[in-house]
């Protein structure tokens, strides 16, 4: 079967062996995948986790059919529309534990399919779960132009948050965060967004912060947090390292706190899926929280579809079909 690889002179499609079920795995006739942070680093040859270096097929979320069981999977049927996440997505067949796939709505393409489960499981994971967002409060998304800050600003709405505040560097793309749930954009890059935060909070800053950048606004969240708020760390687009100040921490009684799915056990993703599907599959259904397509490729032009990325000009997912 034909697969997009890290190999010795970078990423490239490649035929490898198609994989086979085992225990709880579930073979997938892949038809749509969505690209991801995560996946361009890795095809200069990062590792994400575990995962990465030479000979490994990429990608990470993806939609399709079941084509096949193993012999202690439960829960589908062969020919089952279904999305997921889960490494070597990038190819004709893919493998998934049983426990992190959900069901595709019948009135769902493929393509649209394929945009959401890491969105819907990261998000819910870090505002519901980790955050612990209560109905009126107060949220800010840092780096909320990208496909997990568009669904983390709707989760946030679904939840009841009163004001949601979403941040973008970039001009055009902050103008259309409102469409998504927004209430106030704010540009991160600019030294004043701190005070235009407090500001539209009557100057105690917001209950709960989801972080993609992490980096240079670190200490910048700390100020534009409210006295025992949240914040969940979940990207580090902006840097991994910078200047943290622990007596703004420590006076403000912050909460941080840390995830990824790196270092998570496979129960423990079984159940942030569990959770997704119990508490928003709903809306999920609904099309009420959806992510819009920035464009579609032909799995041929796969290496297009990450150049296209990397320009960073998209809003929302790019997503590549087989």
């Amino acid at each position: 079967m034909k697969a997009y690889v890290y190999g010795a002179n970078g990423a490239t499609i490649a035929d490898v062996s198609k994989p086979a079920p085992k225990g709880t795995q579930v073979l997938v006739k892949v038809h749509a995948c969505g690209l991801n942070r995560a996946d361009l680093g890795m095809t200069k040859g990062h590792r994400h986790g575990a995962a990465g270096g030479v000979g490994t097929v990429l990608g990470m979320e993806w939609a399709g059919e079941v084509a096949e069981l193993g012999p202690e999977a439960k829960g589908v049927k062969v020919g089952d529309k279904i999305m997921g996440s889960g490494g070597a997505a990038f190819a004709e067949y893919t493998l998934a534990d049983h426990g992190r796939l959900f069901r595709a709505p019948s009135n769902m393409n493929f393509e649209d399919a394929a945009t959401l489960p890491v969105a819907l499981s990261t998000m819910h994971n870090a505002i519901v779960t980790n955050g612990v967002l209560q109905q009126g409060q107060t949220v800010l998304i840092q780096g909320a132009s990208s496909g997990v800050g568009l669904m983390a600003m709707q989760i946030a709405k679904l939840k009841g948050a009163s004001l949601v505040v979403g941040s973008s560097t970039d001009a055009t793309r902050r103008g259309r965060l409102k469409e998504y749930g927004a209430d106030l954009a704010v540009d991160s890059s600019d030294p004043g967004w701190v005070d235009q935060v407090l500001k539209a909070t009557n100057g105690e800053g917001v209950d709960l912060i989801v972080d993609q950048v992490s980096g240079k606004v670190a200490s910048q969240n700390l100020a534009a947090t409210k006295i025992k708020g949240r914040i969940v760390n979940v990207g580090r687009l902006g840097g991994t390292h910078a200047d943290f100040n622990f007596d703004l921490h420590a006076a403000r009684r912050i909460q941080y706190i840390g995830v990824t799915f790196r270092t998570r056990t496979m129960e423990e993703i079984r159940a942030i899926f569990d959770e997704v599907g119990k508490d928003i599959w709903g809306a999920v259904e609904s099309r009420k929280l959806q992510l819009p397509i920035d464009r579609v490729f032909p799995f041929d032009d796969i290496g297009k579809a990450f150049e296209h990325m990397e320009a960073n000009r998209h809003l929302g997912k790019i997503v590549v079909t087989l």
